[in-house]
């Protein structure tokens, strides 16, 4: 081993190679190896900038360098003993892609169309990172894998939403460039997806955790996913994060508690507070209690209250209650693309979250419940029979509802003094309040 060692060239993490994109208008750190005390230099081609670095006694050297605007493609040549030359390097906009099987589905599992899609998408502009299943017991360094060009071979095996999401940015982007890194795992609880310490040191991520076990289903302990299909990259540069997963926490009473926990970890892993987008998962029959899918649902509501840059788009319309996979992938990634539109490029000016619950005022016997986003409420079969009141008792009823002034009122001959109220509380109930933007109203509890 001595002699390969003494020999050591300069060598990168997979995750920068060619065709890569990376994110613009920033400094992104790049990092590798080399022998102890050999120097480095980068030159980004760009503006023929060289940078310098000597690697530490561990073998180890970061840089951390200036990006342009968008453009490309440009090449990055790294020498030490050896030189090392990236080719086909584009700068643009970066999204990491994660979560279980809605997220990995790509178009050869048979999306909405994904013939026809796959067809079209030769694209230089769009390309991918896929992210090998793997787990570890502990942070590893590297991962496999490399960048592709998006083309109808590349296309058809990666995340439909990721690459929808992409293609939509792009119309309203016009010339940016956009990278995806896709790191999915069907099947897949939270736990597995953040630091195993994370959940060890918090007695309710825990206990949760603990009712992982008895689920058969690929990895369930906490962290394993997280070291080798996160940690790896963790550092290299992104716009942001999109998210669909929760299908594998279903049943839990503290999914909002779980995924905050994920985020806020990553964001450390990261040090950016960067935007995280997630995708609220479709009302599915569930086993055999009625409100499992719809709590975890409402969780996922809550963390936007919880987290800052967060946000988080509906498929109660667009999905299919007997089909944990909804076929529907195009408008799920346009969705998201329009949340970023709005949020980070500030280039979208439509509404584009569906009503989320406000608050809620009892005046008499009447209900009246205000939402965010409620330009032009309306139900879609004129009248709803979604909402229920409680009295003081808890027991929920059904209640006639109203629009009135983008407010819902609510009444019930059987509750004389509403408590608390709920909306499409059931595991597959699907939303029937829209605003003006056709976007569906969030199921909701009143605490």
């Amino acid at each position: 081993m001595i002699s390969s060692t003494m020999m050591a060239n300069v060598t990168l993490p997979n995750i920068f190679g060619d065709n890569m994109v990376l994110q613009r208008n920033s400094e992104v750190k790049i990092w590798g190896w080399a022998n102890p005390k050999e120097e480095i230099k980068l030159v980004s081609g760009w503006n023929n900038q060289e940078y310098k670095v000597v690697a530490n006694n561990q073998a180890q050297w970061e840089l951390h360098i200036k990006t342009p605007e968008a453009g490309g493609p440009y090449i990055i040549s790294i020498k030490g003993y050896n030189e090392v030359v990236l080719k086909n390097i584009l700068i643009g906009e970066v999204w990491l892609c994660t979560g279980q099987s809605n997220m990995e589905m790509s178009a050869s599992w048979g999306i909405d169309n994904g013939d026809e899609e796959a067809k079209n998408a030769t694209n230089p502009n769009i390309r991918f990172f896929t992210v090998p299943k793997l787990t570890a017991t502990s942070p590893q360094n590297n991962l496999l894998g490399n960048w592709v060009e998006s083309t109808p071979e590349t296309m058809k095996n990666f995340s439909a939403i990721g690459y929808f999401f992409a293609k939509h940015l792009r119309e309203d982007l016009k010339n940016v460039p956009i990278g995806l890194i896709s790191s999915n795992w069907g099947g897949t609880p939270a736990e597995i997806w953040m630091p195993e310490e994370v959940v060890q040191n918090d007695a309710v991520l825990l206990e949760n955790a603990k009712k992982l076990n008895e689920q058969e289903y690929g990895p369930r302990q906490p962290g394993r996913a997280y070291n080798a299909m996160i940690y790896p990259f963790t550092g290299f540069k992104i716009a942001g994060t999109l998210w669909y997963q929760g299908e594998s926490n279903v049943g839990s009473l503290v999914y909002d508690k779980t995924l905050s926990a994920l985020i806020t970890s990553w964001r450390k892993a990261w040090q950016d507070e960067f935007p995280f987008y997630f995708v609220q998962i479709a009302p599915y029959k569930t086993g055999s209690n009625n409100f499992s899918n719809v709590t975890v649902r409402d969780s996922q509501r809550k963390i936007l209250k919880e987290v800052p840059k967060t946000g988080m788009v509906l498929t109660s319309d667009i999905s299919d209650t007997i089909d944990i996979h909804p076929k529907n992938k195009k408008d799920v990634g346009i969705r998201l693309a329009n949340l970023a539109l709005a949020e980070v490029y500030k280039t979208n000016n439509n509404i584009v979250n569906g009503p989320f619950f406000k608050d809620f005022k009892a005046e008499k016997n009447k209900a009246i419940i205000s939402f965010d986003y409620a330009d032009g409420l309306y139900f879609k079969n004129k009248t709803s029979n979604q909402f229920e009141v409680a009295g003081a008792d808890g027991i929920f009823y059904p209640a006639e509802a109203s629009i009135k002034n983008n407010q819902v009122l609510l009444t019930s001959k059987k509750v004389s003094n509403p408590a608390k109220v709920r909306f499409a509380w059931g595991n597959t109930v699907q939303s029937d309040l829209f605003n003006k933007a056709n976007l569906p109203a969030s199921c909701f509890i009143t605490e």
